[in-house]
């Protein structure tokens, strides 16, 4: 009788051993057609299961051909719920004499994070405060308050419309870094009920899809300031419809702007509320775009470079120094070293786990950057002079 044969007395069928595979071999995996990933030393064959991965089909598709280990563990909330999803596409483990990270990526410091993740985790640094996010709630709703009794009675005039357009745009901006955490699964515990009130906050506060957000937001944080994988960098981005359900997103932005033509448009008509609308919409977009870019653009952009996971985000990423101040203007956003290294988190902990992160910088001779809020804002605008004069030039063939 074989090996794996009963033997005596109804024992149970050994289990026949895994395939192993070496990085060689794992790497020609890296297709749009063919893509295979290693968590924990495990191998994965994601090719059809990649069109219903949750978080859409390019997030998991950029660590094709790669260690995804720290990018699973950081997306993922309930880890035992995740792993009954990968048992079928199990198959194969790495070669016991391989290396666990692949390209030649710093093991040393692979190993260090992990252990600084296990130790925030002990601190129950990922447990959230619910108070602190209904507050915020709360203080959202204040300010939409606010802004229709000024409107209401103080009338139309060009005083109190601008005095709402200012409120309404700060409600909205931090609507904005509220629906940032639910979308980050960094409030409840149970992850649909962070879907639920993420879909709320985004399309009923803010009027935006909550699936075209993650379909976006989450390449970024894989693959920070990557051409071709970090959608925030591409010059031009296909959108996948299918990553995204338009009806479900359209109802909650029908009823975002319903609420604000029912609310304004008895004071301003309905092409007044629109252009109001509008209006409110330049400056929340502005404020979101200087606080999201001040922390990124100034950054390397390249290529693909192959770091591990802690690597990699110190790279693409800087932090604002810590105040009250920066901290409500930015939705804990100043701490985005922090944010991109565990994205789960919620922001309220940044603080405590910052100084563990500048101690393994240190360590390992990263830089860890932190600036001013006005630097940071004047770093953007040396940028854009950087980026305009490149292009004047290219334009004068110079």
């Amino acid at each position: 009788m074989g090996k794996g044969g009963n033997q005596g007395g109804g024992a149970t069928e050994r289990e026949a051993p895994m395939p192993t595979f070496s990085w060689e071999e794992i790497q020609k995996h890296n297709l749009r057609t063919d893509k295979w990933l290693v968590i924990d030393r495990k191998v994965y064959n994601i090719t059809k299961w990649s069109s219903r991965h949750p978080g859409g089909q390019r997030v998991i598709g950029h660590y094709a051909g790669e260690d995804a280990t720290d990018a699973f563990r950081a997306f993922h909330r309930d880890l035992d719920f995740v792993h009954k999803f990968m048992k079928p596409l199990l198959i194969g483990e790495l070669a016991p004499e391989e290396p666990g990270q692949d390209h030649g990526k710093n093991s040393q410091i692979t190993e260090d994070f992990r252990a600084l993740r296990k130790t925030a985790e002990d601190m129950n640094l990922f447990k959230s405060n619910h108070l602190f996010f209904l507050l915020l709630l709360a203080h959202i709703i204040a300010m939409e308050s606010i802004a229709w009794f000024t409107i209401f009675y103080f009338g139309n005039g060009w005083i109190p419309t601008v005095i709402t357009a200012f409120v309404l745009a700060t409600s909205q901006a931090q609507a904005g870094w509220l629906q940032h955490d639910y979308g980050h699964l960094s409030v409840y515990k149970k992850s649909t009920w962070n879907h639920f009130v993420h879909k709320f906050i985004i399309g009923h506060l803010k009027g935006a899809s909550a699936n075209w957000w993650n379909h976006r937001h989450f390449q970024h944080h894989a693959k920070p300031n990557i051409f071709h994988k970090d959608p925030d960098v591409n010059m031009l981005h296909v959108f996948v419809l299918g990553e995204w359900q338009p009806v479900e997103d359209l109802a909650w932005a029908v009823s975002y702007y319903a609420r604000f033509l029912l609310t304004y448009s008895p004071f301003y008509g309905i092409l007044g509320a629109v252009l109001f609308l509008n209006f409110i919409r330049f400056l929340e977009s502005h404020w979101f775009v200087w606080v999201t870019q001040m922390n990124h653009i100034v950054m390397e952009i390249d290529c693909e470079p192959y770091r591990d996971w802690f690597s990699s985000q110190l790279a693409a990423t800087c932090n604002v120094e810590q105040s009250l101040f920066n901290d409500w203007f930015s939705g804990h956003l100043n701490f985005q070293i922090e944010h991109h290294l565990f994205p789960t988190m919620p922001r309220h902990n940044f603080h405590k786990v910052a100084p563990l992160v500048k101690s393994l910088c240190a360590k390992h001779g990263i830089k860890y950057q932190e600036k001013p809020l006005l630097r940071a804002l004047q770093d953007i605008i040396r940028s854009l002079k950087k980026s305009g004069q490149l292009w004047l030039d290219a334009y004068l063939h110079k």
